[in-house]
């Protein structure tokens, strides 16, 4: 009794020395996109870019605004006098200091402006859609994972049928009632169960990798998805999108292009303000003091007005103008293109949704069919009138028509996916 009491107390010392198992990550659909949206690098770096933008906005402004610059010099002549006409002149050391105010204005300068501003709108647009890319993706692998353990339980849901069928018709060949090949085939059916479950299982195991890396988690992250598929596949709400009304502004590419268009355009003015004069104001003020006797020869007020005006640049400048307007036109001919493409894009995905969701339909009436089918068959062979090929040929049929079920979920929520970002409403 002692002895026992020792070794049950050694157990129990023992489980707790193990180390505690961290629980898994519980994630809904809504948090796991989030998640990879906060801490995704790349669309860390899309919002770096807008600041880039906005910096860059700013430092054209400012080129526009006054600039005041401070100097101040300290000479000394080690007592030289310097002989003017037969006179003596003593340069003394000398301490000088000045503020000089300037502002220079040209077109130009205003046009850098509104350059820099659609810049940062861009910017501002590239950010958005690495958004929702990111997002897109989370859900895709989202989806997938949970059509993934979907055909996990439906492998194993059948593996358990061809398991118990082939336990009887192993008693059967024992107690003389059947031949071995029976169960024979039986057995081979169970072991290519088996070998699907484990590819399905690492199937599954890669999906998780994926969501791991887009939500930048250590791999040991133990994940579990809270949604189930059911509550997450919103058959009614997919096809509704296809009587949506498409607005082209609200696509990203598009929304894009439009700014690529009208930097285009500024680019040709900008071309053109280069023939215009550039106008400049300086004011400087300064102030000198000689250690000693001496001249002060510098006047403390200075004002310079100057305007510069291109004369000749040997057709340099025009041909700036008219590459710019050539430039300015090739992204007229694209964004019309694009208008066209993603007209006949939407008609396309349109189809391409109604396609999977027939596909969705007839796979789960036929799923249905070969599992009452499966059922039967199974009865009959339990009561002796089916044989085993009977029974085999049932088993891969409804294996494939789960496969195939699954596979047109996946198609469905890929087409209706792809529309939503298509339309980004």
């Amino acid at each position: 009794m002692k002895s026992f009491i020792a070794a049950v107390i050694l157990l129990l010392s023992a489980a707790f020395q193990l180390p505690a198992q961290e629980p898994p990550l519980r994630l809904s659909l809504d948090e796991a996109q989030q998640m990879a949206v906060e801490r995704n690098r790349t669309l860390e770096n899309a919002s770096i870019d807008v600041k880039i933008a906005q910096a860059n906005r700013w430092q054209a402004i400012a080129s526009m605004l006054p600039q005041v610059n401070a100097s101040g010099t300290y000479n000394d002549m080690f007592g030289y006098r310097m002989d003017f006409g037969g006179m003596s002149i003593a340069l003394p050391s000398s301490a000088s200091m000045g503020v000089t105010a300037s502002v220079a204005l040209s077109g130009a300068q205003v046009l850098n402006v509104a350059i820099s501003k659609i810049s940062q709108q861009m910017s501002d647009i590239t950010a958005q859609q690495t958004e929702q890319n990111i997002a897109s993706q989370v859900k895709t692998l989202y989806y997938s994972a949970l059509v993934a353990e979907q055909t996990l339980d439906l492998l194993k849901s059948n593996l358990h049928d061809v398991q118990r069928l082939y336990d009887f018709s192993q008693k059967s060949v024992d107690v003389g009632a059947s031949e071995q090949v029976s169960a024979d085939q039986l057995m081979v059916q169970v072991a290519s169960s088996k070998t699907a479950i484990k590819g399905a299982e690492n199937s599954l195991e890669m999906l998780y990798n994926s969501l791991r890396v887009l939500l930048d988690l250590d791999p040991d992250t133990r994940l579990e998805l809270t949604e189930s598929l059911d509550e997450l596949l919103d058959v009614d709400a997919g096809l509704a999108m296809m009587n949506e009304q498409f607005n082209l502004d609200n696509n990203y590419n598009y929304q894009l292009l439009k700014k690529n268009v009208e930097l285009a355009r500024q680019q040709v003015s900008l071309n053109r303000w280069s023939l215009a004069p550039t106008v400049s104001l300086a004011y400087q003020y300064s102030a000198k003091h000689n250690f000693g006797e001496g001249m002060d020869m510098t006047p403390p007020n200075t004002m310079n007005v100057m305007v510069s005006v291109p004369i000749f640049s040997s057709l340099s400048n025009t041909k700036k103008i008219q590459s710019a307007k050539m430039s300015y036109q090739k992204q007229l001919n694209t964004l019309a293109e694009t208008e066209n493409n993603l007209q006949i894009q939407y008609r396309q995905l349109c189809y391409n949704l109604q396609n999977a969701y027939s596909r969705y339909v007839d796979q789960k009436q036929a799923l249905d069919v070969n599992k009452r089918v499966f059922d039967n068959i199974s009865r009959k062979y339990e009561q002796g009138y089916s044989s085993a090929l009977e029974m085999t040929n049932a088993s891969t049929t409804l294996i494939n028509s789960q496969s195939t079920y699954v596979q047109a979920i996946l198609e469905f929520v890929n087409a209706q996916i792809e529309l939503e970002n298509l339309l980004n409403n």
